[in-house]
């Protein structure tokens, strides 16, 4: 009995050895890596992981990695009765894979840091720089516009221009000249505007900016970065849209987010009923802009405060009576709009962070006239009733002996338009807008893409209807169009990269991008049909040979 039990005490004290021994062997090389390289991470390991949340950087910095990622997350503006609880289950995954990965690369010796870093860095660098520029400097996107005249210009700044110190309430120009003009003081010149006057001088009779200007650029991040000032509700429309007034006293129209980016249009929705979508705005300036049209007036994404910067700056009651306190302690509001606007349906925040799209103002009305025109396929609006151009297979003749689409380049803008249109599944154009002082002879300006990119599963083939019915399309039109849908230049890939560098990042997600490779290929099968059917010449108008662009690739008779 005895010697049983002192069997017993060896085999324990051999199991007790054997695992201090394991351990020994896992803590040496982690205690060994530790003391030999420096932790490279900007926090000390005893921080708390959770209190990055509060010492954010404002978007678009590095430093606001969480405000990226996590807030829009966070934001789901669906009438789910789980939103919440899902959201915050997403943000505990976050964080963890964040921490995770901090921890692995703490691991790393100096050597293996550098080099992933580099790797990285390369890598960022051949994703950010490679299609994009390389399309910017085709033949295509590098024609020059015919010389400008004075008519040609939106403004002429000597004498068009009459700054109004009153309005803007801005001590920098009260200086009055001849004729009751008002010139900033100390004779600045243009470039001493502001990014969106200098914005507002560049418009011409051909676009509404010039490639590869810095000025845009510059502009859109005074929309991100410039204080909030003011908030107004914009009269008309369906749904709740802001005006927001920033400290340089440029304006933009603010659309607040209302679904994730997941989120797919009801298949019951009527395209007259569909929600908004602030990121549509952002993914259809840059779509126009790889389209070379340049018709979409500058938009961006930024996230706002929606107790600082909306609540506590506006002066429309309407609008802060509308403003409450969810039962998640969330901040919320809903404005007053024929859709939408209910505690129902209120934007809330997380806990008062809300995303949205920032689209800068064109030129007041005062001083640059607009005409606004019913677009001849307009659809019925009407739940029964169908347009006449639907049940009309020569519709389109009729269009072409109506006076201002009989001559001049405006039918062929409108299929510039109805391809811009189908790209992003947008079925709401009913009307659109042209400066007053160009008269018929200039571009349409694309303006409202809120209800664009709002199926991916489904393309929407009769918005090419004025295509198809027409078979009329510009020359430059349709060689971009060919060109994007090269492996080189493929569109999805090139959209993909351009929305990179917004704030709110990633703005459509895979299936959207995937989507519009999808009715690229349809767009031309529609053209190519066209041209077999009616012949090249008369399907394909060359407004190439007037400017004498040579670009290597001879028409297909």
């Amino acid at each position: 009995m005895i010697l049983f039990r002192k069997f017993r005490v060896l085999i324990l004290m051999v199991f007790l050895i054997a695992c201090s021994m394991h351990i020994m062997i896992d803590l040496l090389p982690k205690l060994e890596r530790r003391s030999s390289s420096a932790c490279s991470c900007s926090h000390t390991p005893s921080e708390d992981p959770q209190n990055w949340a509060k010492h954010r950087a404002k978007p678009g910095s590095e430093s606001g990695w969480p405000n990226k990622h996590t807030l829009r997350i966070l934001q789901d503006f669906s009438n789910e009765p789980n939103s919440n609880l899902s959201s915050h289950s997403l943000e505990k995954i976050t964080v963890g894979e964040r921490s995770e990965a901090l921890k692995r690369f703490e691991q790393l010796t100096g050597d293996e840091k550098r080099h992933t870093a580099l790797d990285s860095a390369l890598k960022n660098a051949a994703v950010k720089g490679s299609r994009l520029s390389a399309l910017f400097e085709h033949p295509l996107y590098t024609r020059p516009l015919p010389p400008l005249i004075d008519e040609d210009t939106l403004f002429n700044v000597n004498t068009d221009i009459r700054f109004d110190p009153k309005a803007a309430e801005n001590p920098e120009w009260n200086g009055e000249g001849k004729d009751g003009d008002y010139a900033p003081t100390g004779e600045m010149s243009s470039d001493s505007y502001p990014n969106w006057l200098r914005f507002h001088i560049g418009i011409n009779r051909y676009e509404l900016y010039s490639r590869h200007n810095p000025v845009i650029d510059a502009m859109l991040k005074d929309l991100v970065s410039q204080r909030i000032t003011s908030v107004a509700m914009k009269s008309g429309g369906t749904q709740l849209k802001l005006i927001m007034t920033f400290q340089n006293y440029g304006q933009a129209l603010f659309k607040p987010m209302k679904q994730t980016r997941e989120q797919e249009t009801p298949p019951d929705f009527f395209y007259f009923s569909d929600f908004e979508r602030h990121n549509a705005e952002i993914a259809a300036y840059h779509l126009d802009r790889i389209l070379d049209f340049r018709r979409v007036p500058p938009v961006t994404g930024r996230l706002v405060n929606m107790t600082k910067e909306i609540r506590d700056v506006t002066r429309d009651k309407k609008l802060w009576r509308t403003f409450f306190i969810s039962p998640a302690n969330n901040i919320c509001f809903y404005g007053e709009c024929s859709y939408y606007c209910s505690t129902e349906h209120a934007l809330c925040g997380k806990p008062d962070q809300i995303e949205g799209s920032l689209a800068a103002f064109l030129p007041d009305l005062a001083l640059a006239k607009r005409r606004t025109w019913r677009n001849p396929w307009r659809r019925s609006y009407h739940k029964r009733k169908k347009a006449e151009w639907e049940v009309d297979p020569d519709y389109c003749e009729e269009v072409k002996q109506t006076p201002l689409y009989d001559s001049g380049t405006r039918l062929l803008d409108i299929m510039d338009m109805t391809i811009f249109d189908f790209l992003m599944g947008n079925m709401d154009r009913h009307h659109y807008e042209t400066f007053e002082k160009f008269g018929n002879e200039t571009f349409i300006i694309h303006l409202d893409n809120g209800r664009g990119f709002g199926k991916h599963s489904h393309d929407e083939l009769s918005i090419l209807v004025p295509l198809s019915q027409c078979c009329r399309v510009k020359r430059s039109t349709h060689l971009r169009l060919q060109l994007l849908a090269k492996e080189e230049f493929r569109l999805s890939a090139l959209m993909e990269e351009s929305l990179q560098t917004d704030t709110l990042s990633p703005i459509l997600i895979r299936p959207h991008l995937e989507a519009m490779d999808r009715r690229l290929r349809l767009v031309l099968q529609v053209l190519a049909d066209c041209i077999e059917k009616e012949g090249y010449s008369n399907v394909v108008e060359d407004d190439l040979l007037v400017e004498g662009l040579n670009t290597g690739t001879a028409p297909q008779r």
